[in-house]
Order: structure tokens, then C-alpha cells, then sequence
């Protein structure tokens, strides 16, 4: 293969993976974004979101108040009581650090509440008006074949007419 040739497949390969993001986050905002909503696809988009927050989170209680928080898993914990808003009281911070990153998952907890409720009614939305107008679709081509069947109908009938007027001999 020439340099020119191996340049374009470098090329043509590099595309590929642009297309085809290997990072699992990508991947599935990628189909999130793609393929039309269901609560099974939304539901995996929030908890892997929720899953990374909790991580994330963990791991900050830990680095920013790590005298309190003495492992990565006490810091998760309280992430995952807070942003699931149960919240058991067992773990508190008492930092003004831990405070902050608290309340941004408090309202990140809220947000997830409101982001699931939409995303399940919305699908139901849209199901909804994907049934009704099929229900509507079908209806209309209903009425279009009965009208055409009755002009049909009323087409034999003339053809009818024509043909017995044709065979009566006209009397005088």
C-alpha cells in the first residue's frame, strides 16, 4: 500500500472512532440523543449520570474534607443519601467545604427526582399521540375506502342503467 493509500485509511480509521465514541458515557448520551426516548433508555442515562456523581462526589468530600470523611466510601455514602434524597442523618458534614459539595448534590438529588418524572411522562406523552394519530390515520383511510367503495358501487349501478336503457327499444 502507498503512504498516500495508508494516510487516507489513518484518516478513514480516525473517523470511525469519532463516530464511534468508546468512552461508555458518550456512548450512551450518544443513543440517548439518537433513537427516540424510553423510560428503560432514560432510566440507564440518570443512573449512569447518578452513578459518576456519586463517585465523583465521594471522592470530593474525601480530597476537600478528608480530616471527616476518612474514606472514599463514607464520602459515596453520603453523595448517595443525599442525591437520592433519603438522607438517614447518619453522616453530616460539618465542614464548609463538605457543606457546599453537600448542597450541589442536594439540588443535583432534585433535579434527578424532576429529570426522572419528566423523562417517564414524556415517553408516555408520546406514546400516547404515536397511538392516537395511527388510530386517526387508520380512521381516515377508512372513510376514504368507504367513499370509494360507495362511488364504486354507484358507478355499477350507472353502468347498469346504461346498458338496460340500451337494450329497451325506445317506444313511440
Amino acid at each position: 500500500m502507498t503512504e498516500r493509500g495508508g494516510k487516507r485509511l489513518d484518516v478513514a480509521r480516525k473517523a470511525g472512532r469519532a463516530s464511534h465514541p468508546q468512552n461508555i458515557i458518550e456512548r450512551r448520551m450518544s443513543k440517548f440523543l439518537r433513537e427516540p426516548p424510553s423510560v428503560r433508555l432514560a432510566a440507564n442515562v440518570i443512573v449512569t449520570a447518578t452513578f459518576m456523581v456519586v463517585v465523583l462526589g465521594g471522592a470530593m468530600m474525601r480530597v476537600f474534607d478528608h480530616k471527616e470523611y476518612h474514606s472514599i466510601w463514607l464520602g459515596m455514602w453520603l453523595v448517595i443519601q443525599t442525591v437520592t434524597t433519603v438522607g438517614y442523618g447518619d453522616v453530616t458534614p460539618k465542614s464548609e467545604v463538605g457543606r457546599i459539595l453537600i448542597s450541589l448534590v442536594m439540588l443535583w438529588g432534585v433535579a434527578f427526582l424532576a429529570i426522572i418524572t419528566a423523562a417517564i411522562t414524556s415517553v408516555f406523552v408520546a406514546r400516547a399521540q404515536q397511538e392516537r394519530a395511527l388510530v386517526e390515520e387508520n380512521m381516515a383511510a377508512g372513510a376514504e375506502r368507504t367513499v370509494d367503495d360507495r362511488l364504486d358501487q354507484i358507478d355499477d349501478q350507472l353502468r347498469q342503467l346504461r346498458e338496460l336503457l340500451e337494450r329497451t327499444p325506445p317506444t313511440a
